[in-house]
């Protein structure tokens, strides 16, 4: 039997966010690469960014003819340095675990973008580890740095775009027990990750520590969704909102590049999940706009935020 699909919404919010494509001699460096620049960048809450692996790609779809990966880094819009955090994160990430990772080349596939004015000039600033030795060049059809390392010669292009997309898609998998949540939850990754243009930057995917605005402690920003923990009911009475027969409550998180594209990859994420024995309900959490105004429902067609 099916999980039952709450009536609700997933409550998105704007980012900034920048696409870099990472090539590498083979799958094995290409994935180092991409599991260090993308590492610690599960929530914007203590971690710089938020980052994943968009897609991958084939040898015949990258500038230099090897195997390559997109990641996507998503910082909120509504802070008022968006674009200096941006660049900050893509400065760090590249230059500390691409350019180190053996092999690795760096691109971006934002060319509309750089365009149309919205570009960093990445190349420059982590060209500057040359020492002096660092040159321009035209290679594989663009402008890009030489840098002189070791290894041989690190390639990254000048600038890279950068656009608004979206953060903070979502959806809850409440399980009968741990492992029906999590079975869940794994198989909306895996849908996930088939899908164009967004990742999952939890660890695999998952965020079994779902997170509400504030705390009981005043330095803190966010803390554990009490209300939603099953190990409190009990604890909490007629204020905790666990269903009953639930035990253990999984939660994926989607960015991307657009509403469109997080909205495709959300209903993808129900498809998948909804038939995991065990599986009670799949919800999504949501602050009444407070947070964001880009409103997806779980259920196509219906708008409960309006309700």
């Amino acid at each position: 039997m099916a999980a039952e699909i709450e009536n609700t919404y997933a409550e998105a919010f704007r980012s900034l966010f920048a696409e870099v494509l990472v090539t590498a001699r083979d799958r094995t460096w290409l994935d180092h690469a991409c599991s260090n620049a993308t590492g610690h960048a599960s929530s914007t809450i203590l971690c710089d960014c938020e980052a994943g692996v968009a897609s991958l790609l084939a040898p015949a779809d990258t500038p230099d003819g090897r195997p390559g990966a997109v990641l996507q880094f998503h910082v909120p819009r509504f802070r008022k340095d968006r674009e200096e955090a941006l660049y900050q994160s893509l400065l760090k990430r590249v230059s500390q675990n691409v350019l180190t990772c053996p092999t690795a080349a760096a691109f971006s596939p934002m060319s509309e973008d750089i365009a149309a004015g919205r570009s960093i000039p990445l190349g420059r600033k982590i060209a500057y580890f040359g020492d002096g030795h660092e040159f321009e060049d035209r290679r594989h059809g663009r402008d890009v740095w030489v840098i002189p390392v070791l290894a041989g010669e690190f390639m990254l292009d000048r600038d890279f775009g950068f656009r608004d997309g979206v953060m903070g898609g979502n959806l809850w998998f409440l399980g009968e027990t741990a492992d029906s949540a999590l079975d869940a939850g794994s198989k909306a990754v895996a849908a996930v990750a088939e899908c164009n243009g967004v990742i999952t930057p939890f660890p695999g995917g998952l965020a079994g520590s779902a997170s509400k605005a504030g705390s009981n402690y005043k330095f803190l920003i966010a803390s554990t969704f009490a209300e939603w923990c099953p190990t409190l009911k009990d604890k909490l009475g007629e204020t905790s909102l666990v269903p009953d027969g639930v035990t253990s409550i999984q939660e994926i998180i989607i960015n991307g590049r657009d509403l469109e594209s997080v909205a495709a990859a959300t209903y993808a994420a129900i498809d998948a999940a909804k038939e995991t024995p065990g599986l009670r309900m799949i919800r999504a959490g949501n602050y009444n706009g407070r947070l964001g105004k880009s409103f997806i429902p779980l259920i196509p067609g219906q708008t409960p935020w309006e309700d």
